[in-house]
C-alpha cells in the first residue's frame, strides 16, 4: 500500500542531465549562466547610463533584460548545486518558491515581448504620434500591469499544489521545479491544477503570441503602403531584433510543452536538455541579438566597456534596479 506524504513535508529530487555526465555538462551550463548574466547586466547598465537611449523602445528592452536576469537567478542555485555538488534535494516550500519565480518571469518575458511588438507597430504605423502614444507615464503603467498580470496568473496554480499529496517517486525530470513536473508526481486528483495550469498558459503565451502575430500583420500592411523601397527596408530592419527574440523565446517553450505531453518515450536526457534550453537560451541570446542588430546599443556598450567607471556604472544600475523593485 503506498505511503502518502503531506505536501509540506515532501522533499523532491532534482535531475541533472541523465546519461550525459561524461560531457561535463556543468561547464557548459556555467558558461551559459555567466554569459547570460554578464550580457544582460551590460545591456541594462548601458541603457540606464546612456541618456540618448532613454526612449520607449529601450525602456522595453531594459524590462526584457531585467526579466532575463530574474529568470537566470531563479534557477541558478539549484542548477549549480546539482552540477557542482551533486546536491539534488529540495524542500516543498523552496520548490514552490522557485516555481513561482520561474513561471512569473516567463509570463513577464512573454508580456514584455507583446509590449515591444506594440511599440514597433506604433513606431512604424503612427510615427508622428509615437511620442504621444508611448509617454513615460504610459510605459510605467504598462510595466506595473505586466508585474500585476504575472503575479495574479501564477499565484493560483502554485498555491493549489499545497492541497496535493505525494506517494509516488519524488524524482523530478528537471534541474529546477516546473509546475507540470511536480503535479505529475501527485497521487491526488489534479484536475483543478491542470485546468488552472492550462488557463495560465493560454492566457499568457497563447494570447500574447496571437496578438504579436496580429501586430506584425498590421506592421506589414503599413510597411507595404510605403512607396520608397529604401524606407520599407529601413522599417522592416527595426523589427528584425524583436522577431528573433520572439522566436528564441517561443520555440523552446512550445518544444518543452510538446515533450511534456507527447514525449513519454523520449530518452531521459531530452526533456532535461530542452528545459535548460528553454530557460537559458533567451537570456543568453537577447543581449547578443540586440547588440548585433542595434547600432545605438553597440555604441553605448562600447562606450561603457571603454569607460574606467564600468564597475561604478554597473553598481549604480543595480542600485536603481533594486530601488524600482523594493
Amino acid at each position: 500500500m503506498p505511503t502518502f506524504h503531506n505536501s509540506t513535508s515532501t522533499t523532491f529530487l532534482l535531475t541533472g542531465v541523465p546519461g550525459l555526465e561524461w560531457a561535463h555538462a556543468w561547464i557548459s551550463i556555467c558558461c551559459l549562466y555567466l554569459t547570460a548574466l554578464s550580457g544582460n547586466t551590460l545591456i541594462l547598465t548601458a541603457l540606464l547610463t546612456e541618456p540618448s537611449l532613454h526612449e520607449p523602445m529601450y525602456y522595453f528592452l531594459s524590462m526584457l533584460s531585467t526579466t532575463d536576469i530574474g529568470l537566470c537567478i531563479s534557477t541558478l542555485v539549484t542548477v549549480l548545486r546539482i552540477f557542482w555538488l551533486n546536491s539534488r534535494e529540495i524542500g516543498f516550500n523552496a520548490c514552490l518558491s522557485q516555481m513561482f519565480f520561474i513561471h512569473f518571469f516567463t509570463v513577464m518575458e512573454s508580456s514584455v515581448l507583446l509590449a515591444m511588438s506594440f511599440d514597433r507597430f506604433a513606431a512604424i504605423s503612427k510615427p508622428l504620434r509615437y511620442a504621444s502614444i508611448l509617454t513615460d507615464l504610459k510605459i510605467a503603467q504598462l510595466g506595473a500591469a505586466i508585474l500585476t498580470r504575472g503575479t495574479l496568473i501564477i499565484i493560483p496554480p502554485v498555491v493549489l499544489l499545497k492541497r496535493l499529496s505525494f506517494c509516488r517517486s519524488h524524482v523530478l525530470r528537471h534541474s529546477y521545479c516546473f509546475h507540470p513536473d511536480v503535479m505529475k508526481l501527485s497521487c491526488s486528483d489534479t484536475t483543478i491544477n491542470s485546468a488552472f495550469g492550462l488557463t495560465a498558459i493560454i492566457s499568457t503565451a497563447g494570447v500574447d503570441s496571437v496578438f504579436i502575430l496580429l501586430s506584425y500583420v498590421l506592421i506589414i500592411r503599413s510597411v507595404l503602403s510605403i512607396a520608397s523601397p529604401e524606407e520599407r527596408k529601413k522599417a522592416f530592419s527595426t523589427c528584425v531584433s524583436h522577431i528573433t527574440a520572439v522566436a528564441v523565446f517561443y520555440i523552446p517553450l512550445i518544444s518543452l510543452s510538446f515533450v511534456h505531453r507527447f514525449g513519454k518515450h523520449a530518452p531521459a536526457f531530452v526533456p532535461t536538455l530542452i528545459a535548460n534550453v528553454y530557460l537559458l537560451l533567451p537570456p543568453v541570446m537577447n543581449p547578443i541579438i540586440y547588440s548585433v542588430k542595434t547600432k545605438q546599443i553597440q555604441k553605448a556598450v562600447l562606450k561603457l566597456l571603454c569607460s574606467r567607471e564600468l564597475g561604478f556604472n554597473i553598481y549604480s544600475s543595480w542600485k536603481v534596479l533594486l530601488k524600482s523593485f523594493f
